[in-house]
């Protein structure tokens, strides 16, 4: 067996490619059942399953694997759509937060059936239904990237 062939990289590999073709899928439902992209939909989502429907710009960045400029125009485009609103962090005058607007909570509660569908096709049937045999080792890897 070369170094080529070490099953970190395999796994590894497998995990991008799965990653990228369920992406692929969801978002493209996504885009079809509301015209909005995996990212916007993604923060509109981690928005109203936020207590108070409010998070850091910076905080929904690193969620979302975007730079906080990226994080920035995404807002830009929710924001002028009505579904987000900006506002001045309580505790840190100097930083802003997405909030989230009713509009937007009305547009998750719209797509939300579609997405869950899709979700089930792409990620709870391929794995037969055992979804928390993925959540452990996934909130492991996260966890421990994110102390690093």
């Amino acid at each position: 067996m070369g170094l080529a062939d070490d099953p970190r990289i395999t796994a590894f590999g497998l995990l991008l490619e799965a990653h990228a073709a369920v992406t692929a899928h969801v978002e493209r439902e996504l885009h079809e059942a509301a015209g909005i992209s995996g990212h916007e939909f993604g923060v509109l989502l981690r928005l109203a399953r936020t207590p108070g429907h409010h998070l850091r710009m910076t905080d929904l960045a690193d969620g979302a694997a975007l730079s906080t400029s990226g994080m920035t125009r995404l807002v830009d485009r929710l924001e002028a759509a009505g579904l987000v609103e900006r506002a001045t962090c309580p505790n840190d005058r100097r930083g802003m937060e997405a909030v989230l607007t009713a509009k937007g909570r009305r547009l998750v509660e719209k797509i939300l059936p579609a997405h869950l569908a899709s979700l089930e096709r792409h990620v709870s049937e391929p794995l037969g239904g055992r979804l928390e045999q993925l959540e452990a080792p996934m909130r492991a890897l996260r966890d421990s990237a994110k102390s690093r």
